[in-house]
C-alpha cells in the first residue's frame, strides 16, 4: 500500500526536512519579526499556512519561529521521539492514541484535553488522532524510525461549524510525520504495521482512555456507512493486538515515555518557571483583596492567570474556606468566607501545556490570630526545610522526603498546647494523610508509573506541599478543630542546589500580611509575561 512505502533517501528526511520547514517559515516572517511588539498586535498576519492549533505563522504572539508548540521546537520533539526509540526493540512500533472531545450532556462538550503521551512525542493537539513510531533496526537515527501520524482528514462542512483542521498533508508539512494518512485508515494501516513487526510498545487495552473517536467520528455530518459502522479506534487498537497477541511480544509503553518525561530539558523548565511566576503574581494579588465567597476568589484567580499569559487554570482550582479545608481535594468552591476563618487556596495556571501547582492559605480578613499564626508556622518551617533537601547530591527520593516532613511536622505539633497526647498513627491517618508531593509537568501528577522511591534527579520537578487537617473533635484543643494548612512550591531539582519555580507567591506570615493591608508594592505585578522569551 502506497500510504507505507518506504524511501531509501529517507536517511536524508526529518531532521533535514525539519531544518528547510523552520528556515522558510522564519523567512517567511521576517518582517513581521522585526516589528515592535504594538505594531506586531496591531494588525492581523497573512495566514499562508491553515492548522487546526496554533503555529507562530498564524498565532505570531504566542510562538517563535521554529516552535510546534509554545516554548517546544519541532527539534525538540522529534529528539524525543528519537529518545524513545532507544528504548525499543528492534522490529518494534509504539502506538500512541489521543483522546476524543467528551461531553458533559447533549451537546455540551467539555474543553479538549490531548493525550499528554502523544502531546509530549508529537506537540499534535487535535482530538481523534493517533501516533505510531516505527523502529526498524538498532540503529536509532532518522533512517530507522518512522513516525507515522493518523489523523482526521480536512472536511468542509465539519470545518465550517467547529474550525481549520491540520490534515493529512499538515502532519507531514507541519508536524514531520514521516508518513500520514486518514484516521479512518486505521483498521487496516495499523493491522499492516502490527503484522510487520515482533514488538508491540503500547497501553493496553488502549480502551482504558475510555475513548469514543471515529465511532462517533463526525456524527450524522457525513453519509460515509465506513466511518459510520467503524468501532472506535481504542477498541480497533485492541482488538487487532488481542489478534496477534500469541505471535508478537507486546510491551507497556507507559514507563519508557514516563521515563523521559520525569527529567525535563530546560525549555520545559522556562515554561514551568513562566506558568509559576504567572500564577505566583495572582495570589499576591488575591491577599489584598476582601472575597465575600469562595467562588469569586476562584475566578479572581483565573482571571489573573490568564491576564497574565497563561492559558488557563492548571487543574480545578481548591478554594476551602474554614473547614472545607479538611477535605483535600475540596472542589465546590461554593461557601462564604468569613471573616475568622483562614482560606486555603490550591490553584495555578498552566502554559504550553504545562502546569503549575501552588498552595496557600492565608487569613480570610488579611491578619494571622496567634493560634493561626502558630499552626502556620509549622507547616511553613517544614515546607522550607524540605525543599532545601530537593537536590540531587542529597541522594533522597520523594518518599525520604516525605518522611522527613511527617517526623518534623509530629514533633512540633505534638508540642503545641493541646496536642502532647496525639499519636502518630493518628497523626498519619487523620492530621496528614497525603505525601509530601509528586512530580509536575504537563500531568498535575505527572508520570505515575516514576516512583516515588526513585532517587530525585537533575531537572525533575517536583511539588513540596505539607498540610495539616485537623477535624472538629474534642480530643484537639478547640482553636485549632476546623483548621486545614497547606503551603505548596513547585521546585527544581539541581546537581547540588535547587530552584523554586513559584517564589513569587509569598508566604512569610509578615509579607502576607503586609500585601493584606498595603496591596503588592511591585511594579512588575500586573505585567504581562512574555510567553515567546
Amino acid at each position: 500500500m502506497g500510504f507505507l512505502s518506504t524511501n531509501s533517501s529517507r536517511a536524508l528526511a526529518s531532521v533535514h526536512r525539519i531544518s528547510l520547514a523552520l528556515a522558510r517559515r522564519h523567512f517567511s516572517y521576517s518582517s513581521l519579526l522585526a516589528n515592535s511588539a504594538a505594531s506586531f498586535c496591531s494588525q492581523r498576519p497573512q495566514q499562508t499556512i491553515v492548522s487546526g492549533q496554533p503555529l507562530h505563522e498564524t498565532r505570531p504572539a504566542m510562538l517563535k519561529s521554529g516552535e510546534l508548540t509554545p516554548g517546544i521546537t519541532a527539534m525538540e520533539y522529534f529528539e524525543r521521539r528519537l529518545a524513545l526509540s532507544l528504548s525499543m526493540e528492534n522490529d518494534s512500533i509504539a502506538i500512541v492514541p489521543g483522546n476524543t472531545v467528551k461531553y458533559a450532556s447533549g451537546a455540551v462538550f467539555y474543553e479538549f484535553q490531548q493525550d499528554t503521551q502523544l502531546y509530549y512525542l508529537t506537540g499534535w493537539n487535535e482530538p481523534d488522532s493517533l501516533a505510531i513510531l516505527e523502529k526498524n533496526d538498532s540503529n536509532a537515527n532518522d533512517d530507522s524510525v518512522v513516525f507515522h501520524l493518523l489523523v482526521p482528514p480536512k472536511n468542509e462542512y465539519i470545518e465550517k461549524w467547529e474550525g481549520h483542521r491540520t490534515g493529512v498533508i499538515g502532519a507531514k508539512d507541519i508536524f514531520n510525520a514521516d508518513e500520514s494518512t486518514s484516521i479512518t485508515e486505521i483498521q487496516t494501516y495499523l493491522d499492516l504495521l502490527i503484522s510487520r513487526n515482533k514488538h508491540i510498545y503500547c497501553d493496553y487495552p488502549a480502551t482504558r482512555l475510555k475513548s469514543s473517536f471515529l465511532g462517533n467520528f463526525f456524527g450524522s455530518s457525513l453519509a460515509s456507512n465506513k466511518i459510520k459502522k467503524s468501532k472506535n479506534a481504542c477498541e480497533t487498537i485492541d482488538d487487532l493486538i488481542s489478534k496477534f497477541r500469541s505471535s508478537k511480544k507486546i510491551h507497556t509503553l507507559s514507563p519508557l515515555v514516563d521515563k523521559l518525561r520525569a527529567i525535563k530539558s530546560p525549555s520545559e523548565i522556562k515554561l514551568m518557571r513562566q506558568a509559576g511566576k504567572i500564577s505566583g503574581r495572582a495570589f499576591n494579588q488575591a491577599y489584598h483583596k476582601r472575597f465575600k465567597n469562595e467562588r469569586t476568589l476562584a475566578s479572581f484567580l483565573e482571571y489573573k492567570f490568564i491576564l497574565g499569559g497563561c492559558s488557563g487554570n492548571a487543574y480545578i482550582p481548591v478554594v476551602a474556606g474554614g473547614p472545607n479545608a479538611l477535605s483535600i481535594h475540596y472542589t465546590r468552591n461554593d461557601d462564604v468566607l468569613y471573616d475568622n476563618e483562614m482560606v486555603l487556596v490550591d490553584a495555578a495556571g498552566q502554559l504550553g501545556g504545562y502546569r503549575s501547582d501552588i498552595s496557600r492559605t492565608w487569613p480570610v480578613n488579611g491578619r494571622f490570630t496567634g493560634f493561626q499564626g502558630e499552626l502556620y508556622e509549622v507547616v511553613l518551617n517544614v515546607n522550607r526545610e524540605c525543599i532545601k533537601l530537593c537536590s540531587e547530591s542529597n541522594n533522597l527520593s520523594l518518599s525520604d522526603i516525605h518522611r522527613t516532613s511527617s517526623d518534623m511536622l509530629y514533633k512540633t505539633l505534638s508540642k503545641l498546647t493541646g496536642f502532647q497526647n496525639l499519636t502518630r498513627n493518628e497523626f498519619t491517618n487523620k492530621i496528614y494523610p497525603h505525601s509530601i508531593g509528586h512530580n509536575l509537568g504537563l500531568d498535575v501528577h505527572d508520570v505515575p508509573n516514576y516512583s516515588s522511591s526513585r532517587i530525585l534527579r537533575e531537572n525533575q520537578v517536583v511539588t513540596i506541599e505539607p498540610g495539616i487537617y485537623i477535624p472538629d473533635d474534642p480530643s484537639y484543643p478547640s482553636y485549632a478543630r476546623n483548621v486545614g494548612i497547606r503551603i505548596e512550591d513547585n521546585v527544581v531539582v539541581g546537581k547540588s542546589d535547587y530552584t523554586v519555580l513559584t517564589i513569587e507567591a509569598v508566604k512569610e506570615i509578615a509579607d502576607i500580611e503586609n500585601i493584606a493591608k498595603n496591596g503588592v508594592t511591585t511594579v512588575y505585578e500586573d505585567d504581562v509575561i512574555n510567553i515567546r522569551g
